[in-house]
């Protein structure tokens, strides 16, 4: 059954249209299971009815032109309930529903399973026969599980405007995609597609007008991965058997204008893409090889995918030469990266939406620290059928529009003035204390990680840096940067900032931050090697840091901290602390005058939080790393579009944890500070003021409003809003009483700007 399962997706996956999905999964259920009718119904939410869309044993006359109301049949019953039903004799049943012509009267046994994506009911899935029977669980395992794969193929379908119940192909100008907010924002611009690195699977439907181009660029690509398969052959010739090399000949041939090359440029020359060409030919010699009953000739379908990927690596090496950046730059893509980023010339980049992520991922938090508008996690946008058309991101709402029209133009046009009138006001508190009503200061600091960063920063009263990403460099270099490139990267910093505190955080890699020439490759790797964890392992790493911050400090009127990321125990501070003091003893030595500095930890695990009282005595503070603590607390991956909204920084537990750490560094009389989205959030920095934060660090975009938060309330009202959400058991109320309170304030454009 697992074989059939397997070639039913592959089948699926590589059909050139919904309809011909349709046809492939009930004509193949129904030759699998050996059942007499397998037939599929799809909702119609503007109409409220499931529409008979593909059958195999009823009425195919029928397809289309059948609709049950939403509440009506077995059918309605399956998509009330969202789990199968299973009938032995379904006409006993109250809700069967004889419907004229469609021939399911000598039908007895029914099995309907819904068709469910992202908890909405698309459809149902139905198989029946004749006999009495109630079918078996492994029977309605196999329907089940084909309905999840069926549930994406539609999911993507309506969102790509593909299809519709009516028989028309839905139009896709003025599409509107729900993601969630990465950057707040609002910019209208123009589409760059970042495809995703030698992915065959994801490579878009796309036609081409330059077809002389594209065949060039295809059999340079196929030259060049010929010259990479001869190359590998030479240099196994002496290790391997005649026979075993002959299959790099059998990869040559593959490659030969007789078939892989001569059938993709056959396509090409129709108007289809280069790389959408060679998709199809490969996607359907897999699929012929899966087909086949014999394991070896099923195995020969991995080679030849291998060989499509290197085809394709070539191809898009070229094509990324090629592309082009204009002004208003919208990059999107199913996973962006860092490295995406860099790659958009100065002044070009508008703005940020990802398929994947959310938004506290590492792009995210980037993109927030350069003040481009972001959305994250817009699972069904049409990513292939965008490039260089015109969009509309909104960071506040977590909203994409594509192709606008000229209302939603309009609309969007006078929202940007308003945001750039709002900002304007906030300019006037650049220079204001950051104290509340009654008198209490609060000191706002900014995370940082480039340059770009500084001017920004200061210009917005940034008071310290609470948070400077050392690993931006490093995920920038192909190779770990000397102790001399990086003092003098930490001293351009320090010296900016000065004589104002700065916090470096020595290497902070692992989980979502990936370094090209130093892999870690893990199943988990948010629960893996990453932080200190690895530094302390390669104590060769964290002393040539160690050493380039602290002599970075030579000579100059600044105040330096160096922070420790990921820890979870006791044993890694005294471990991190010896190496530190091992560092200022040389540089001492060597002659140098410099400050010993302050060294803190972030508490980022719950471990950390429940040692805080312990840890906080070996060091001079505390920082919460607001992100990864709450992804730890909740068991949430921060990155995961699927469970993006269970994270939540109101939620009671993180709110308690955040308490209990306040006071553990209150009883040891050390100072205490929040890095992270959290303490950018002008809501959630009240609560965080009133439970005794000395310090909130964020992104330079956020200081203005924060600042403007604090001015708005006394500390004693901020402390009764605290004790009464500490009393919650629910973080949408939190939340939701959070910014009512805000409102009444005059914060009404604040709450706004953070939805």
């Amino acid at each position: 059954m697992l074989d059939v399962l397997r070639r039913v997706i592959q089948e699926v996956n590589t059909a050139k249209d919904l309809d011909s999905a349709l046809d492939i999964i009930v004509d193949r259920i129904q030759s699998t299971m050996n059942t007499e009718v397998c037939s599929i119904y799809l909702l119609d939410e503007s109409r409220k009815q499931y529409v008979f869309m593909a059958t195999r044993g009823l009425n195919e006359a029928l397809v289309g032109k059948v609709a049950l109301e939403i509440d009506e049949g077995l059918v309605g019953l399956v998509g009330e309930r969202a789990e199968p039903v299973n009938l032995h004799n379904a006409k006993k049943h109250p809700r069967y529903l004889h419907i004229t012509d469609l021939r399911e009267e000598n039908f007895s046994s029914f099995l309907g399973v819904p068709i469910i994506h992202h908890r909405k009911v698309l459809g149902v899935l139905v198989v029946q026969q004749a006999r009495r029977r109630r079918f078996i669980a492994s029977e309605e395992a196999f329907l089940i599980t084909l309905s999840a794969q069926l549930s994406g193929v539609i999911a993507h379908a309506k969102a790509t405007g593909a299809f519709s119940l009516s028989g028309v192909v839905a139009d896709l100008p003025a599409s509107e995609f729900q993601g969630t907010s990465g950057a707040p924002g609002v910019v209208i611009g123009t589409c760059v597609v970042m495809y995703p690195k030698a992915d065959l699977a994801k490579v878009p439907e796309r036609k081409t007008t330059k077809i002389k181009s594209e065949v060039k660029l295809f059999r340079q690509a196929i030259e060049e991965s010929r010259a990479e398969i001869r190359h590998m052959s030479d240099k196994l010739s002496d290790r391997l058997q005649p026979e075993e090399l002959a299959l790099f000949d059998a990869y040559l041939h593959m490659l030969d204008d007789s078939a892989i090359t001569g059938e993709v440029i056959v396509q090409i020359e129709l108007g289809i893409w280069s790389q959408t060409a060679l998709r199809k030919v490969i996607e359907s010699h897999v699929a012929n090889f899966l087909a086949m009953e014999d394991p070896y000739l099923r195995e020969r379908g991995s080679d030849v995918l291998d060989l499509g990927q290197r085809v394709l690596a070539k191809l898009q090496s070229r094509d990324e030469k090629r592309k082009t950046y204009p002004r208003g730059t919208i990059l999107i893509g199913e996973d962006l990266t860092p490295g995406m980023l860099a790659e958009v010339p100065r002044g070009r980049l508008a703005g940020l939406v990802s398929v994947s992520g959310s938004g506290s991922s590492h792009v995210a938090i980037l993109a927030k620290a350069l003040g481009v508008p972001t959305v994250m996690g817009v699972e069904d946008l049409p990513i292939h059928l965008l490039e260089e058309k015109p969009m509309i991101v909104d960071g506040f709402e977590g909203l994409v529009i594509t192709y606008p029209n000229k209302e939603q133009l309009r609309l969007y046009k006078t929202t940007i003035k308003q945001e750039a009138a709002f900002n304007e006001d906030l300019e006037v508190l650049k220079d204001e204390p950051s104290e509340t009503i009654d008198g209490e200061r609060i000191r706002l600091w900014v995370n940082t990680g480039l340059m770009t960063d500084v001017a920004r920063s200061l210009d917005r009263g940034a008071e310290g840096v609470g948070l400077y990403r050392t690993e931006i460099h490093f995920m920038m270099n192909d190779r770990f940067p000397t102790e001399e490139e990086q003092r003098l990267i930490y001293r351009k910093h320090l010296k900016a900032f000065a004589p104002r505190p700065v916090t470096m955080r020595t290497l902070d890699i692992g989980g979502d931050k990936a370094l090209s020439y130093f892999p870690i490759e893990e199943e988990n790797p948010f629960l893996g090697w990453r932080g200190i964890r690895v530094t302390l392992d390669h104590p060769e790493i964290f002393l040539a840091q160690v050493r380039a911050m602290i002599r970075a400090n030579e000579g100059i009127d600044a105040y330096l901290r160096i922070m420790l990321p990921m820890v979870s125990s006791t044993g890694e501070v005294d471990e991190a602390q010896r190496l530190i003091s091992q560092c200022y003893r040389e540089i001492v030595e060597e002659g140098v005058e410099v400050e010993m500095p302050d060294v803190g930890v972030m508490i980022e695990v719950p471990a950390a939080v429940y040692q805080a009282r312990d840890i906080v005595r070996r060091v001079d503070f505390l920082s919460v790393g607001s992100n990864d603590l709450i992804q730890y607390m909740l068991a949430v991956d921060r990155n995961n579009a699927h469970v993006a909204e269970l994270y939540q920084e109101f939620h009671p537990a993180v709110l308690h944890a955040l308490k209990t750490v306040v006071d553990a560094a209150h009883i040891e009389k050390k100072p205490l500070g929040i890095c992270g989205e959290m303490a950018g959030n002008p809501s959630a920095a009240i609560l965080l003021m009133a439970m005794g934060y000395d310090v909130l660090s964020m992104n330079s975009s956020n200081l203005l409003m924060v600042r403007l938060a604090i001015r708005s309330f006394k500390m004693s009202k901020a402390r009764a809003i605290l004790a009464k959400v500490l009393t919650m058991d629910n973080a949408f109320l939190i939340k939701s009483y959070v910014e009512e309170e805000m409102v009444k304030a005059g914060l009404s454009q604040l709450v706004r700007m953070r939805h």
